[in-house]
């Protein structure tokens, strides 16, 4: 069930009348997590069993953590926790990687091998509720919140279907306690949830859906494109993939919101940042702080001497790279934004005594560091990593012994993108919907659902963040 689906419009309507209209908050809580297994379920129903064997394991490692002060006891139940759901997702979603990878190594180095690999389906969303999950074990392990005591509480945080398949990745500490709280439809601000859900859906179906097809046909075969063409491909592709995720997270946000639920900030015009270490503070941000929270400090963050520092630096970012997908292209992915912090970092201590120097660094910062992440998406998107090669020489240098032109007017779209997006960022409207009588935005968003449709893809299209 997608968003942009009239099908989960009737699904949300159904969920939103029933969930006001029932008066406990314990019946709320049992009927929104009734619907996640079913809005879950619509994908693939035996999956559903994943879930529930990560919130029954997790539900109850949290439980004997709390109670058990045996430092070594305390440790086998966390390792249960990581057991449990690493090996899930490893199984689901590293197994042929791997293989495949040990294969062509012992074929590199003279050896005949040949593995046998399965036909494995990925679970939708597997990386997200996996890390949500992970993340209640080990701050119960460090002793930063204490577990939750009613199953149907934990299972609805883990299973909640709003943000259930590509995120924001939630903490519990954030989530857990408004559970505990009974919901009132006054506090909730309709219209900002009704407004923000449009401009989500106007991301996804109008603009990433519609850029889709070039995308697609610019990368499958990027050899027979023009230098200019592979512009507008790389360029739109980052425009499509940012519309699309941060589409999602938009109507994730503004579906909870309506339900009175808060989910946490996971996109802040991170396009317009000045270096990559902005960038990765305002990109996918409930990844990051994860990443940052329970990878980079536990490997020793910044504590260690600078070496030790950027070690633990490329190691989280590689891992991160890893996270989105079991393919090299990720890991050289993570790596460029790795490399890209270090080297950041060092050119923020060289130019910091020079001040001149700094203010043009700090006003080329923005197309700079766009241009960098735009490199690295080449290999994201790419299916291996010979297009990779063969688009990164024509982006860069402008050499290219194709012929197919995608356009080099199309750029026009972007350019517009460009300025609609910085203007939303210096929030040029500012909140005029709050205070505008409600027939005349329920008149206003009417118009504006007319106008989004006409412009909608023909196909729906699944979110790009499913596939990780």
């Amino acid at each position: 069930m997608i968003f942009t689906e009239f099908r989960f419009l009737f699904f949300f309507l159904i969920v939103f009348s029933t969930h006001w209209i029932l008066r406990e908050n314990r019946y709320r809580k049992l009927w929104l997590l009734l619907c996640s297994y079913l809005f879950y379920g619509a994908w693939d129903w035996r999956f559903l069993s994943l879930i529930w064997i990560s919130t029954v394991v997790d539900y109850i490692v949290g439980l004997q953590l709390d109670k058990t002060t045996n430092g070594d006891r305390r440790k086998i139940w966390l390792l249960v926790s990581l057991g449990t759901n690493l090996g899930i997702l490893g199984f689901f979603k590293y197994f042929n990687f791997f293989v495949d990878s040990a294969a062509n190594f012992l074929n590199f180095l003279g050896f005949s091998a040949d593995f046998t690999t399965l036909n494995i389906i990925l679970p939708v969303g597997i990386s997200f509720y996996t890390f949500q999950t992970l993340s209640y074990s080990i701050d119960i392990y460090y002793k930063k919140m204490k577990p939750v005591y009613k199953l149907l509480d934990f299972a609805l945080f883990v299973s909640f279907f709003p943000q259930l398949v590509a995120g924001p990745i939630v903490r519990a500490s954030t989530f857990l306690p408004q559970l505990e709280k009974t919901r009132v439809f006054s506090r909730v601000r309709v219209k900002s949830c009704l407004l923000l859900f449009l401009i989500g859906f106007v991301k996804k179906a109008c603009i990433s859906d519609r850029l889709s097809p070039i995308v697609d046909s610019f990368f499958a075969a990027p050899e027979t494109y023009t230098a200019g063409s592979s512009w507008v491909g790389v360029l739109f592709y980052a425009v499509q993939i940012y519309c699309d995720f941060s589409g999602y997270t938009d109507m994730a946000i503004a579906c909870a919101g309506l339900l009175e639920y808060e989910l946490c900030l996971n996109f802040n015009f991170p396009y317009l940042s000045e270096n990559i270490t902005e960038f990765w503070r305002r990109w996918h941000i409930s990844l990051s702080t994860w990443l940052r929270d329970y990878l980079y400090i536990p490997l020793g963050g910044n504590r260690g001497g600078q070496l030790m520092t950027y070690r633990n630096l490329m190691l989280t970012m590689l891992l991160g790279g890893l996270w989105h997908g079991a393919g090299w292209n990720f890991v050289i992915w993570g790596g460029l934004h790795g490399g890209a912090l270090i080297v950041q970092r060092e050119w923020s201590k060289f130019s910091a005594p020079y001040r001149q120097l700094s203010g043009v660094m700090k006003s080329m910062g923005p197309p700079l560091t766009f241009y960098w992440v735009c490199i690295a998406w080449i290999f994201f998107r790419a299916t291996d990593l010979e297009k990779s090669m063969t688009i990164l020489q024509s982006f860069v240098f402008f050499n290219s012994s194709g012929s197919n032109e995608l356009g080099t007017h199309l750029l026009g779209i972007f350019i517009v993108l460009a300025i609609v997006h910085f203007a939303a960022q210096r929030n040029f409207l500012g909140e005029w919907w709050e205070k505008t009588p409600d027939w005349i935005f329920a008149a206003w968003y009417g118009l504006a659902v007319s106008v989004a449709f006409w412009f909608v893809a023909p196909n729906y299209s699944a979110f790009i963040y499913f596939q990780f």
